[in-house]
């Protein structure tokens, strides 16, 4: 049988198949029960810091309201400490977690204030932590700020965290960074031991009847694995082994998993195809990796990776510009049936 034994962020993992972020993961009991099933690791949630603002807040509300008419209640104050905030809460769930499963456990983290980003990253270290998951998920709506001070405020934040923590750090990215080989290569000159591609943004929606924005949640398609995959083809080569990749977003069967390692991803991450089927599709989706591996001759995971990435893919073009032009003319054989197909000749 092939060994699916791999590494990814230092860490030494049983299987490249790691259950992303997501309500799987956020459940202790669940985690442990995707553990029993065969997982890599296991991403948790994301802590957002403005939760931990959100409670903050209310708590202080809370404990002020009245109190500038009754001055005795002032003595009835709890201490903040009585009152448990989402990063307590998570903190718990973190050693929770820690205590039911045998495989690493890896944080995950949205902050938004340069001050935010380092201290809550100690805190999942120091809960015992194997790794954290740095999540960059921004929107860069104004546009009085330029790309560059945009990139450069997050490099920061990437290089404030490393710093801060002992344990690695995998920064995951959304695919919209202006010159993304550049940046991704400036994440790992700064500290990141690893880059998860790509970060899902949640569209939402407008209700017509209310006329209210609607929060929208779709779970992944197949074909959303393109982009991670034509991005890891093309930095796999750039870090020469110095940082992990990890591929997301559409993986759901073990041919998914196959095509992430062959273009030179550490891991691939899945979510909702664990929510569509159950802990159980680990097994199945291991089963359809080394059913694959054994018909190609792969003997391990490390003989996989990378066996298609930029670097020794025969037609390395393909992960560039000249797709582009190949998908379009792809479309010509079926040009005929397409109703859009003029009836007669055409005359210029």
């Amino acid at each position: 049988m092939p060994s699916l034994d791999t590494s990814y962020l230092g860490l030494a993992l049983r299987s490249p198949i790691v259950a992303s972020a997501g309500p799987p993961t956020g459940d202790p009991d669940a985690a442990a029960r995707l553990a029993d099933a065969g997982i890599g690791a296991v991403v948790l949630p994301s802590l957002f810091e403005e939760e931990i603002v959100h409670d903050e807040i209310e708590l202080t509300t809370a404990l002020e309201t009245g109190s500038e008419h009754v001055a005795e209640a002032i003595d009835y104050f709890p201490t903040i400490a009585d009152v448990p905030s989402a990063a307590d809460r998570y903190l718990a769930d973190l050693e929770r977690t820690k205590s039911q499963v045998s495989v690493p456990v890896i944080a995950s983290l949205n902050a938004f204030s340069r001050r935010g980003w380092p201290r809550y990253a100690r805190l999942l270290g120091d809960a015992g932590a194997d790794a954290l998951e740095l999540n960059l998920y921004r929107v860069a709506a104004d546009a009085a700020r330029r790309a560059d001070e945009v990139e450069e405020e997050d490099l920061a934040l990437v290089a404030d965290v490393t710093e801060a923590v002992e344990i690695p750090v995998a920064v995951k990215l959304s695919p919209f960074y202006s010159a993304m080989a550049n940046f991704a290569v400036r994440c790992v000159q700064a500290g990141a031991a690893g880059l998860v591609l790509f970060n899902r943004f949640y569209q939402p929606d407008l209700d017509v009847e209310t006329l209210e924005i609607a929060p929208s949640l779709e779970l992944s398609s197949p074909w959303e694995m393109r982009l991670p995959l034509r991005w890891i083809a093309i930095l796999r080569p750039l870090f020469h082994g110095q940082a992990s990749l990890a591929a997301t977003s559409g993986v759901a069967t073990g041919t998914d998993v196959a095509k992430a390692l062959l273009v030179g991803a550490n891991v691939a991450m899945m979510t909702s195809a664990l929510l569509r089927h159950g802990p159980e599709h680990v097994g199945a989706v291991e089963a359809q990796l080394v059913d694959w591996m054994v018909r190609h001759d792969y003997e391990s995971v490390d003989q996989l990776r990378g066996s298609v990435s930029y670097a020794t893919a025969r037609d390395p073009s393909a992960f560039e510009r000249a797709n582009y032009l190949h998908v379009l003319h792809s479309w010509t054989s079926a040009a005929a049936s397409s109703p859009f197909a003029p009836a007669g000749p055409v005359v210029a």
